[in-house]
Order: C-alpha cells, then structure tokens, then sequence
C-alpha cells in the first residue's frame, strides 16, 4: 500500500497527532524530485507527504500548454506506479491553490477523484488545499466549507489555510507584519462555519509568523506557542480536546526548538519547499563547475558526453535531495514511524 488509502492517510495523521510528530510534505516538479523524496522517507523509514503546488502543476503539464490538471494528474499516476518500489507509505497532496486558480486545478482535480471513487477505487489525491489567505475571512470560509463538502463526498481532507503566511509562494505574497497571527476569534470562526470533522476532515494552516522562502534569523518572530492558544480557546467552546491538525508552512529554517513548541501543540504536517530545491540544486551546481570543459563545448572542442548526459549530475541531485528529506523526517520526529 504505497499510496495511502483514505482511511490509512486519517490513520496516519492520527498517529502524527498522538505521538507528537508530523511528516515533512515535500514539493516535488519532476519525477526526478518524486523520487528524491520516495527515497528520502524509504531511508528515514518514515511515511510522508507529497505535494505539488499549481506553480509546479503547471510546470509538469510542459511549457507547451501549462495545463496543471494534466502535470498534476500524471505524476499522480506516475507515483502510484513507482511508490511501490519504496517501503514506505506516502500521501499525494496539492500545496497552495488561491481562488483564481480554483477552477483550473483544484476543482477539476476533486472531479477526477470523485469519478474514481463512484467506481469504487480510491481519489487521485489524498488531500488538497485551498488557500484563501488572501480572502477575507468570511469569504474564505464560505469557500471552504464548499470544497470541503465535495472533497469529504470524494474520501479526501481539505486543507485550508484561513490567515496570511508571508513571503511568497506561486505569486501569492503578504508582507511580513502583525496580520501573520492567528487569533483566537479566527479559530472559533473556522470550527463554526467547517466543524470539527462532522462536515468532512480538514487540516488546518493557521498563521504564528511564518514565512515562505528563504530569511535569516531575526527576520522572522515565529510564535508556535500560538497553536496551544487556538487549540485551548477553541476547546474551551466545543468540549473537544486539541480539535485542530495543524500545518506548519514556511518550515525552510526553523529552529529545531520552534519545530519542536509546533510539533508539541498539534502540528501534523510540515512542508518544505525553498530548503529541498536547494539541496537538489546544489549538487548540480558543484558538477557543472567541476566539469565546465566537459559539460560545454568550448572553443571548437565537443566536451565529455558522459557529464553532460543529465544522468550523471541528476543521481547528485536525487542523493542531495533524499538526504534533506532524512534530515526533515528526523527533525520532525518521523523517522522510524512508518506503518508496519
């Protein structure tokens, strides 16, 4: 079962919640990036999440047309043929979705599952997300509250994200100021309008300070201690004790203690985007510089095809990338909790 069923994707995320720990979600654009991540979770022998965001959707359907239903669906596919290669369970999930981008990827796509599930096979994806952070609220809501009716129809968790996370990611930005925070009001206001799992499960990205990309320390006042407020404050009106899974987004340098305070107070799911793409591109980088007389034909010469053949500086990458996804897994404390 290397494609997580619904019913093993809740366990999983149960599993998460009890024993304080959450899977790296990891935004792939390639097969090749796919894999690096199969093969990261197989030596952490840790399940996990992988993700694709409309940015990386669009680049898989190929810059001739850009459909990002088409590259979404077919790696989708594709990873259900080759994840049973890796002793490992892994969830498939589509990152940040705005309202413009609704019809044209993840709409179509709670489609496709949909038809899959009335003919009795499991969705596509195990989840997808819609970011309405730059809604107002109540808009937002109003919008989750329909996709998350169609997506419990097709056996799929929603995730929403219901305040700003700064920085940028595929084009949506924020600044980085006070608005970061999630309030309380804000969490009381999504359990009214979503529920707490009776309208279909959802995963919940709520704001204490993140930021997309890359910063350097100071530049960004992370507050995961938020999390128990609206985990408490939430409680305290419905009678239900830690209602929410959270999603920590803008994960990329984090401090092992602020991972921690997230991880304590109902974190589940942590993605990584900016710190993968690097380590995937590093390698790359020191190869080309290593090998310049080779990988180019310079001055009348035809170079060494053996290094400008992608297969020898893409295994660099895969390693490099793998070896970052390790790294998140133990930094989440996934490794080594994997489903026997």
């Amino acid at each position: 079962m290397p494609i997580a069923t619904p019913e093993v994707y809740a366990e999983m995320l149960d599993r998460a919640k009890a024993g304080k720990f959450a899977y790296p979600a990891i935004n792939v654009t390639s097969t090749q990036t796919l894999h690096a991540a199969l093969r990261g979770f197989a030596e952490a022998e840790s399940d996990g999440i992988v993700q694709i965001s409309t940015g990386g959707a669009e680049f898989l359907g190929g810059q001739y047309s850009k459909d990002m239903v088409t590259g979404a669906v077919a790696l989708a596919e594709f990873a259900h043929i080759v994840a049973a290669k890796y002793d490992v369970t892994v969830a498939l999930h589509t990152d940040h979705c705005p309202k413009d981008k609704l019809d044209g990827y993840v709409r179509p796509l709670l489609d496709v599952s949909a038809e899959r599930v009335a003919k009795g096979l499991n969705p596509l994806f195990q989840s997808h997300m819609w970011d309405g952070s730059a809604e107002t609220l109540a808009d937002n809501l109003a919008i989750g509250q329909e996709l998350l009716a169609k997506a419990a129809a097709a056996k799929i968790i929603l995730e929403v994200e219901i305040t700003p996370t700064g920085g940028e990611e595929d084009g949506v930005t924020h600044e980085i100021n006070d608005e970061l925070y999630t309030t309380v009001d804000d969490a009381l206001r999504t359990a009214e309008a979503l529920g707490l799992g009776e309208k279909g499960r959802y995963l919940l990205a709520a704001s204490f300070g993140n930021v997309h990309g890359v910063y350097k320390p100071g530049n960004v006042v992370l507050r995961p201690e938020l999390l128990k407020d609206l985990q408490e404050g939430v409680a305290a009106k419905y009678g239900q004790a830690s209602p929410f899974d959270f999603v920590f987004h803008g994960g990329s340098g984090s401090t092992a203690e602020e991972i921690a305070t997230a991880l304590e107070n109902g974190v589940v799911k942590m993605n990584l985007d900016t710190d993968t793409q690097y380590a995937f591109t590093r390698p790359i980088v020191d190869h080309m510089f290593s090998n310049y007389d080779a990988v180019l034909k310079v001055d009348g010469e035809v170079g060494n095809k053996k290094f400008y053949d992608p297969r020898s500086w893409g295994k660099s990458a895969e390693a490099g990338m793998a070896a970052r996804v390790t790294q998140a897994c133990a930094d989440l404390r996934s490794t080594g909790t994997k489903l026997k």
